[in-house]
């Protein structure tokens, strides 16, 4: 179907990589930072110089655009397609300078504007399927982008592919571009009515052929300590330290079980993330997860005990415990939806590539939207290494993604009355 295209996806995503659209988890603003922004504005723009006529930007960095239907059924499912244009606060987006690796041999790549970052097969070993690939790296001071820039470059180059080949048949494919994924904000001003769709597919992923239906549920916990406040140099009898009650509950979590560095697989964990106080009153933030969501409480209340258990050594201090809920495993909606997941097997099928049915550790834009009304399992955009310096992507493993997309788009028209 896309024998003889010239994909557009690797060029267009070491233009998007170079627009820094680093989110920041401390900001209340939406978007979190307004130089998200300016990707998303390029996006409206080069989506309507396609042809796609109601493209454009609201005024919290989203992205929207429709392209009709070109069959003559009457009923065919509305598909979106989301990716994020935000990338990672864990590490630099300033100043990203993409290369191309051409016919990678599985030789060390030296990254080179820190030569210490040095991609190597056998830290990466999903290289060893991209012999004879191209590889596109960052220069070794910033993190790539590919998180989530392949999706939206996919998405994008597949939107070309649809608007120049009239000939492939498919039904309305909504496209939606999100700010402040990574800081958890991904949906918290996205209009489910404008959007309009039935069901929708996320391109935040990882190996080609990988599809996951399933995503951590996720709390947070916020821990605030009230201490006893007085003068240092008379303090005897008097004071209590709250920082001091914070180290004793973060030294009393379990060092083997429990926490992110000692799971991994379908084991969830407790994990602090942010400490913040003075000795009068401290704060620690945690997040949980689990993917059973009643294991979520049961965390939770494990939390509360261990705290409790330090308190009862300071009786005239005294700590608040409140629990936000974040998002929740996306399996919950989607296996009410056997078709969503059912057809994204298919189009992998066809793209020629072998399936991997994986779990994320982690949530997407796709855990909400689920829960907002549209089942959206996530699929492979080709990112490696992701939120770090050797960040990477493979050419091939990105226009595979788009050839997915295409082939997904023709399942659910075929499948329509059938």
């Amino acid at each position: 179907m896309t024998d003889h295209y010239g994909f557009t996806a690797a060029e267009r995503f070491m233009r998007y990589v170079q627009i820094d659209t680093q989110s920041d988890p401390q900001s209340n603003t939406h978007p979190t930072t307004e130089k998200q922004k300016d990707l998303s504005r390029i996006l409206a723009d080069e989506l309507k110089a396609m042809g796609v006529e109601d493209a454009h930007m609201d005024q919290w960095g989203y992205v929207y655009a429709t392209i009709p239907s070109n069959s003559r059924k009457q009923n065919i499912p509305v598909i979106c397609y989301c990716a994020h244009v935000d990338t990672a606060p864990d590490c630099s987006g300033t100043g990203v300078k993409p290369i191309l690796h051409k016919n990678y041999q599985g030789q060390d790549i030296v990254l080179p504007d820190d030569p210490t970052q040095i991609l190597k097969l056998d830290e990466y070993p999903y290289l060893k399927t991209q012999f004879g690939n191209d590889i596109i790296t960052a220069s070794g001071t910033t993190l790539l982008g590919a998180d989530d820039k392949a999706g939206v470059a996919a998405i994008m180059d597949f939107a070309h592919f649809l608007m120049n080949n009239p000939s492939v048949e498919h039904g309305t494919i909504k496209i939606l571009f999100t700010p402040d994924e990574e800081v958890g904000k991904g949906t918290a001003k996205v209009d489910m009515q404008k959007l309009g769709a039935d069901f929708g597919y996320t391109l935040d992923g990882g190996d080609a052929g990988s599809l996951e239906d399933e995503t951590f549920s996720a709390d947070g916990v916020q821990v605030v300590i009230h201490g006893v406040i007085a003068h240092p140099g008379y303090a005897k009898g008097k004071m209590i330290n709250a920082m001091k009650i914070a180290g004793e509950i973060l030294a009393a979590l379990p060092q083997d079980r429990l926490s992110p560095e000692s799971t991994d697989g379908k084991r969830g964990f407790i994990h602090p993330v942010r400490v913040e106080g003075i000795a009068e009153k401290c704060t620690i933030d945690f997040i949980i997860r689990d993917f059973e969501t009643e294991g979520l409480g049961k965390k939770e209340d494990y939390l509360r005990t261990q705290i409790e258990e330090r308190m009862r050594t300071y009786p005239r201090a005294s700590f608040e415990f409140t629990v936000t809920e974040q998002y929740r495993n996306m399996k919950e909606v989607l296996d009410r939806h056997p078709d969503v997941v059912a057809h994204a097997k298919e189009a992998i099928s066809r793209a020629g590539l072998p399936l991997k049915i994986e779990s994320i550790r982690g949530g997407t834009d796709g855990s909400r939207l689920s829960f907002m009304g549209l089942p959206c399992p996530n699929l492979f955009a080709g990112e490696q290494g992701i939120h770090s310096k050797l960040e990477h992507v493979s050419v091939q493993d990105l226009n595979k993604a788009v050839e997915t997309l295409v082939h997904l788009s023709s399942i659910w028209c075929e499948k329509a009355n059938a």
